[in-house]
């Protein structure tokens, strides 16, 4: 048996090519299913012993292919919304628009965040040019997914698990999370969970501001925003 470059097929290649493509499986495995999947659910699929899923999810995890989050299942990893970007419209240029609508429309501070492991990541950030103060957040800045509206809304888009805060349940039940001070002394966060996309990470839209004022009054402007960026990512073939 040759090889495509008419090299002979050596066994270590054979066993090359044998784990490369249950890689590959696994990683569609995970895009394809937006609540995640277990070990187990993996090792099932490809026919392997658990040991064998474990090391091909974690190898992808070490490339942000994939994360494994607080409930142990696996999902899409912002390495894997970068390749997609390549050729696809991205998460962020979809959003930034409609980003933009609404830091105009409540004056304050507005960010896309995805879930990476156990963080909330920043990936786009939006600040208002009508208000003369406002907060700002860098692309980029991370902090524990179990803390601020945005890790707490990323949390609520999950299927509900038998020990998660009640905050979360809350958000879930709402369609929202608010919190205050959890992540910069003093500021209060609304954040609304985009609808999961195969192949995408959680992600959420994130209103950050000093005001409370602005505060009480951002989940409804937040929610339609994220109903309309759900909209453009699902495009006219999706329900």
């Amino acid at each position: 048996m040759s090889s495509a470059a008419g090299e002979p097929a050596t066994p270590s290649r054979n066993v090359g090519t044998r784990t490369l493509a249950r890689g590959l499986r696994a990683l569609e495995l995970v895009a394809a299913a937006p609540d995640g999947v277990s070990i187990q659910d993996v090792a099932a699929a490809l026919d392997v012993h658990r040991t064998v899923a474990y090391r091909l999810l974690s190898t992808l995890g070490d490339f942000r292919l994939v994360t494994r989050g607080p409930d142990g299942r696996f999902r899409p990893g912002a390495g894997l919304a970068a390749l997609a970007a390549e050729t696809t419209i991205s998460l962020r240029d979809v959003a930034t628009p409609h980003m933009r609508d609404l830091a105009a429309e409540l004056e304050s501070t507005v960010s896309l965040l995805v879930a990476e492991g156990d963080e909330a990541v920043a990936i786009a950030v939006v600040e208002p040019t009508n208000a003369r103060y406002h907060l700002s957040f860098r692309r980029g800045s991370r902090h524990p997914i179990e803390r601020g509206a945005a890790g707490i809304a990323l949390l609520s888009a999950r299927p509900p698990q038998p020990s998660e805060p009640a905050e979360v349940t809350q958000a879930r039940r709402a369609g929202y999370a608010s919190t205050h001070g959890q992540v910069e002394p003093g500021a209060y966060g609304v954040a609304v969970p985009l609808r999961p996309v195969p192949g995408m990470p959680d992600a959420c839209v994130n209103v950050i501001t000093y005001r409370q004022d602005v505060a009480e009054r951002a989940a409804d402007p937040t929610i339609a925003a994220v109903r309309r960026i759900d909209e453009a990512l699902a495009g006219p073939d999706r329900p």
